[in-house]
């Protein structure tokens, strides 16, 4: 008999998943220091702040009441993570001419995945999602939000591929409500029951990149 695939289960991020995190994100903090703090700094706070300084920040984050996020693990092993949070808490959403608000309503934002290298393109994306869908319905969201890659014109790097993938958040019932630039949508899904999906929001696309 075929052996079945092995099972991925996916938790909160929290203190005692620190190590795990750690783990999964290598002595790089998953890309050249990032410990997934970009979208939660400007761009010189970045700059000063990558590697052992934004390794503390994240700690911190995963410390607090609130997970930053949620770990897939497959065979006991960490092998995903999704960001996941309220959108004011990520300002370089909020400063991105391609990303900024559509509307005033509160949102959470999906913002990152990483995925070990041996696993990508392997379909962890969407049980990632799913996951942090369920978490920020817990917490009271009524709205979440992605910004994923629309392979649409070109092939996805998997440099860009952390944003996640069109088809992923489709699949998790994401709609699109806005474009300002050809590969990156705004994808909203409604948390509330009874909710009418948004309308699709059209303007110029820019060239400026998010």
């Amino acid at each position: 008999m075929p052996r079945s695939a092995p099972r991925v289960t996916v938790a909160k991020a929290s203190a005692a998943r620190w190590q795990d995190l750690e783990r999964l994100f290598g002595p790089n903090g998953g890309c050249a220091g990032c410990w997934c703090m970009w979208f939660r700094q400007g761009g010189q706070e970045f700059r000063a702040r990558h590697g052992e300084h934004n390794r503390r920040a994240l700690k911190r984050l995963v410390a607090a009441a609130v997970a930053p996020g949620v770990i897939a693990y497959r065979e006991g092993a960490p092998v995903g993570w999704c960001a996941v949070a309220p959108r004011e808490q990520y300002p370089r959403l909020l400063r991105s001419p391609t990303l900024a608000p559509v509307d005033e309503r509160r949102a959470w934002s999906v913002t990152c995945f990483y995925i070990t290298p041996k696993l990508r393109r392997g379909g962890l994306g969407r049980p990632l999602l799913e996951a942090a869908v369920k978490h920020a319905r817990a917490h009271g969201a009524h709205l979440i939000e992605g910004y994923p890659i629309d392979p649409v014109t070109r092939k996805v790097t998997n440099s860009e591929a952390y944003h996640g993938l069109v088809s992923t958040f489709r699949s998790c019932g994401f709609r699109e409500v806005e474009r300002r630039s050809p590969n990156r949508p705004i994808m909203r899904l409604e948390l509330r029951a009874g909710a009418r999906p948004a309308a699709r929001i059209t303007r110029t696309p820019v060239s400026r990149r998010g």
